[in-house]
This record gives structure tokens, C-alpha cells and sequence, in this order.
């Protein structure tokens, strides 16, 4: 009998395995994050489908150990430091967006019929935006270090912090029994929490980096060791009654500082999102088709609020704080979605027994919708500015100088050099040696303070925004330089040496430019694109270091000419 079982487990296993694949599959296809596809398969998987999930205590499990390793993930990621950097604008912009929804998603939940309690759950849950998916968008687009996506991950971890305390506050009212619970099992909770904390900062500063980097010698035992710590910190933290959530996000804090967390991270990724597929598994399962249909009207209605508040929300704050509305907006998407933490966040209010399964499902569906389309917002952000830029004027100061720089402001300089890596950084200062004026534009704030670091003038920019291009110095410069590492384009974005060479001369600028490329297909395109210079980097370093070879040997040799004719930069 047990053998038949355990039997049927492993079947049950493997056919939502399996159905998760072909589900993703179709997701990807559809350019939709995985969450969408793990929510449909346990819709499909549940009772009110095909009834295949049926081992609710084995699938649970599974589902937890998934919670503390993304939670852990998310502690491993908390960067303070960035909250630190961007300053002012992370935290504004975070937290006036979540009581911005918080407020009016609470109004809306009452107008839709919620009783106060449901409908502050509900508007708290729309408060959060899932980090995970917009980290995956940016970084299949190459504009995670762009200044938009660093100001859009400095906001997302404000809202990680409020997640935690929200979590906190939850945790200590559902050890108290409810809303009637002692102040002195709330205080106990917190107390033990604060405990905790102090023991991590301990572990932090004496035993952290120690013993992480003994770990690391052997990669598995490392990863295990994530593993078991991650769960440990979880089954403290629900032993000590504020949730297995807060233990895992510790367990990440604690191992955050030491040097091999990207390691870390990278070799868990795969499991968190093989854990969190019994968790969506689970969500979906549990929702009920009959009694879903009846929030399909308010799910919508709550949609429509989270996706186009919450970007204007961020936009006009960013706007206010002296922003352009091309950064805000681009920002601005990046919260037109729910995240996986809302739903984690309602699901411990259904345990409490604050709110009802038809909160739950819909706050799911909510989900559903926002992270769908919000996909497609954040993939296609660009040509829906191009779209929207006309009436987003309102939204950006314009009697003061940008926070970004005014370009317009900025003395006329003799080369404009776009990619202050150690390419451009290189080229900037052979430049400058020669005498040249050189302003430097890059969208990675840390590659602009450095080069500022340096003593070069700089802004942020991006090559692809007609409109920063517009008011860029181009009638005093004599060359435009373009030294950006090459990347392979896609769908959803140009080629950024291509649009600044079409912009450039549509703008009308008369001098040379100079683009770099290190295929031989692109120098090609680029010079039928009409780039007066394409700069091969290994090529002319190469012939650079013959020429040296050659003129300080003994006997030097007479060098071949360059197959390819190229001329000196500055003419």
C-alpha cells in the first residue's frame, strides 16, 4: 500500500513537472516570466481542471522550502548600499509610490464592496512590484546599469524593506491569535526578533566571511550549506514565531556582505525557481474557477489602478524631484506590476484568517493581469515614450536643471565620447593628453562617477534617446566617438551604435564619428551606415604593438600596410 503510494507521488510528480514545461514553453513563446505559466499549471492541476495535484501536504513543503530560498535570495541581493548611492530618489520615489497605492487601492477595495480589513490586505498587496521580473526584463534589455534601471532597483528595495516589516507586523499579530492578541506576545515576537537580528550581526562580523570562504573551496558543499542555512534561519524564525519568510531573508542578510554571494545566488537560482513552482502549483490549485469569475470585474477595475498609477505615480515624484519625464517614464513601468510577494503576503493573511480565499484569488488574478502586461510595457518601453512622449510634459520641471545634467549647460567640448569603459576611459585620455576638450556620456552611474573620479566632464545619457541627443553639444564638437562594448540585438532594441549614427545625422551634426566594433560584419555595416571611422580594438592594437615590435628590433622589418586603409582618428 505504501509503495503504491509513494508510487502515485512520483507520478503526480512528474506529470506537473512535465505540464509545467510545456506550460513555460508556451509562456516563453508569449514572452511571459514564468510566474504566469506556474499559476496556469496549477489552475490546469487543480480540482477544477484536471485534478492532478492531489498530494497537498508533499506539494506545501516544497512550496515553504521554496518561499525561504527566494526569500533568502532576496536578503542575499539587499543592497543598502544602493539605497545609499541613488539617495533621495530611491526612497521618495519607493515609499511615496507604496502609500500612493496603499491609499487608493484602499478607497478602491471599499468601492468594490471589501470590507476595511480585505481591503487594506488588498491595497497592500498592490503595493509590491516583483524585483525578480523586472531584474529579468532590464537585463535581457542591457539597461540594468542604465541610470533608470539602477533608480528602479533602489525604489525595489525599499519596497523589499517594507515587505519585511509588513511581514514583521503579520507574523507577530498571527503568533498573538489575531486581532485580539496580548501586547506582550507582540512584544515577545518582536523581541525575539530583534535577538535574531543581533545574533546575524554577530555571525556577520566574526564568522561570515571565515567561514563562507573555507566553504567555497568545494562549490557543492557551498551551495549545500546556502541550502541548510537558508532552511535553518526559515524553521528559527517559524519556532520563534515571526515566519519562516523573515528566518529566510536573514539567513541571506547574514551571507550579503561576504565576497562569494553572486556565486551564491547564481547557483540557486535554478532551485529557487524549481521550489517555486510547487508554490504557484499550490496557489493555483487552490483557487476555485466558480468563484473566481465573480472578481474578474474588480480585477480588472484593481489592474487597470496598478498599471497606470503606479508609473505615475513614480513619474510625477521623479518629475518633482527634477528628473526628466523620459527617465521617470522609463522607471515608471518597471511598478506596473504585482509581485510574487503580494500573493506570499496575502496567503499569510489567510492563515491569520485576516481575509477570505476570494481575496486571495483575487489578488491572483490581479497578478495574472499586471505581471502579462506589464511584460509587454517594460519590453517595448521605449516605443510606448515615443508613443506617450507628447503629453508627458507635465511631468518634468522645466525652469530647472535636470538632476541628470542639462546637456544644454555644458561648455562645447571638441569630442563627444559615448562608453566610459576602460576602452573609452582610454581613448578619453589619450585625448585629452593631445589637448582635446572631451565631454564623456554613459547611461552606468558608477562608470560616470568614476570617469568624473578622474577629472572628465561627463553626464548621464543614453545613445538611444533622441531627445537627450537633441541637447547635446553637437554643433561645437568636431568628433562623436562611440565606445560601448558590442552586444547581440534582439527584437526589442537596436543596435545602439546604428540609432546614435541615424540620430546624429538627423540632428544634423556636421563633424566626423567614430564607432568602434570587434566583428568584421558590423565594421562593415557600420561603414555603409556612413561612420567615418570604425575603430577595430583588438585589430588596431594588435597593429600597434607590431609597429613597436618592429621599429625596436635590430634589424627592423618593413611592417605590411593596413589591409583596410584605416586612418588616424583626428584628422
Amino acid at each position: 500500500m505504501t509503495a503504491a503510494i509513494e508510487g502515485y507521488l512520483f507520478y503526480e510528480i512528474a506529470a506537473l513537472l512535465v505540464l509545467a514545461a510545456g506550460a513555460g514553453f508556451v509562456g516563453l513563446m508569449l514572452r511571459q516570466p514564468l510566474i504566469v505559466s506556474f499559476i496556469a499549471v496549477g489552475i490546469l492541476a487543480g480540482p477544477s481542471v484536471l485534478n492532478i495535484a492531489r498530494s497537498d501536504e508533499q506539494i506545501d513543503l516544497l512550496a515553504e522550502l521554496g518561499i525561504a530560498v527566494l526569500l533568502f535570495l532576496v536578503g542575499l541581493k539587499l543592497d543598502f548600499k544602493l539605497v545609499r548611492t541613488l539617495g533621495p530618489v530611491a526612497l521618495v520615489t519607493g515609499l511615496g509610490q507604496v502609500a500612493f497605492t496603499t491609499i487608493f487601492g484602499f478607497f478602491i477595495g471599499l468601492a468594490l464592496g471589501l470590507d476595511p480589513r480585505t481591503a487594506f490586505y488588498v491595497a497592500v498587496a498592490l503595493t509590491f512590484s516583483s524585483t525578480i521580473i523586472i531584474v529579468k526584463l532590464l537585463s535581457d534589455k542591457r539597461e540594468i546599469d542604465a541610470l533608470h534601471g539602477r533608480i528602479a532597483l533602489g525604489f525595489l528595495i525599499v519596497q523589499d524593506i517594507v515587505v519585511v516589516v509588513a511581514m514583521i507586523v503579520l507574523s507577530a499579530i498571527g503568533v498573538g491569535g489575531g486581532e485580539d492578541a496580548a501586547l506582550t506576545d507582540v512584544l515577545l515576537v518582536l523581541g525575539y526578533g530583534l535577538a535574531m537580528l543581533a545574533a546575524v550581526a554577530v555571525f556577520i562580523r566574526y564568522a561570515a566571511n571565515p567561514l563562507v570562504e573555507r566553504l567555497s573551496r568545494a562549490p557543492e558543499l557551498l551551495v549545500s550549506f546556502a541550502i541548510g542555512w537558508a532552511a535553518l534561519l526559515a524553521a528559527l524564525g517559524h519556532y520563534l514565531g515571526f515566519g519562516k519568510e523573515l528566518g529566510g531573508l536573514l539567513a541571506g542578510v547574514s551571507l550579503a556582505s561576504t565576497p562569494f554571494r553572486e556565486a551564491i545566488a547564481a547557483r540557486l537560482a535554478s532551485l529557487r525557481d524549481f521550489l517555486l513552482l510547487f508554490f504557484f502549483i499550490a496557489l493555483g490549485a487552490s483557487l476555485d474557477l466558480s468563484v473566481l469569475g465573480a472578481s474578474i470585474g474588480p480585477a480588472i477595475l484593481l489592474s487597470l489602478f496598478v498599471l497606470i498609477g503606479n508609473p505615475l505615480i513614480v513619474l510625477a515624484i521623479m518629475g518633482a524631484m527634477g528628473y526628466r519625464k523620459r527617465t521617470g517614464f522609463l522607471a515608471g513601468l518597471t511598478v506596473a506590476q504585482i509581485s510574487e510577494f503580494s500573493l506570499i503576503f496575502m496567503a499569510m493573511g489567510l492563515t491569520i484568517g485576516h481575509v477570505t480565499e476570494e481575496a486571495l484569488g483575487l489578488v491572483t488574478l490581479v497578478g495574472l493581469v499586471t505581471i502579462a502586461v506589464s511584460t509587454y510595457m517594460i519590453t517595448y518601453s521605449h516605443q510606448l515614450y515615443t508613443v506617450f512622449e507628447p503629453v508627458l510634459g507635465v511631468f518634468e520641471r522645466r525652469t530647472d536643471t535636470p538632476r541628470e545634467d542639462a546637456p544644454a549647460a555644458i561648455r562645447p567640448h571638441d569630442v563627444l565620447l559615448f562608453g566610459l569603459g576602460r576602452y573609452g576611459l582610454g581613448i578619453a585620455s589619450a585625448l585629452r593628453e593631445s589637448g582635446f576638450n572631451v565631454l564623456g556620456v554613459d547611461f552606468s552611474p558608477e562608470a560616470v562617477r568614476a570617469a568624473r573620479a578622474k577629472g572628465y566632464d561627463v553626464l548621464f545619457g543614453d545613445a538611444t534617446d533622441p531627445e537627450f541627443l537633441a541637447h547635446l553639444p553637437l554643433g561645437q564638437a568636431r568628433w562623436l566617438v562611440m565606445a560601448v562594448p558590442e552586444h547581440d540585438t534582439g527584437l526589442t532594441h537596436d543596435d545602439p551604435r546604428f540609432s546614435l549614427l541615424r540620430a546624429v545625422r538627423d540632428l544634423g551634426f556636421s563633424g566626423k564619428v567614430a564607432v568602434a566594433a570587434h566583428r568584421d560584419s558590423t565594421a562593415e555595416a557600420l561603414a555603409a551606415a556612413h561612420a567615418d571611422l570604425v575603430l577595430m580594438p583588438y585589430r588596431d592594437a594588435a597593429f600597434a604593438a607590431a609597429r613597436m615590435i618592429t621599429t625596436t628590433a635590430d634589424r627592423p622589418a618593413p611592417l605590411a600596410e593596413d589591409p583596410d586603409g584605416q586612418k588616424e582618428l583626428i584628422a
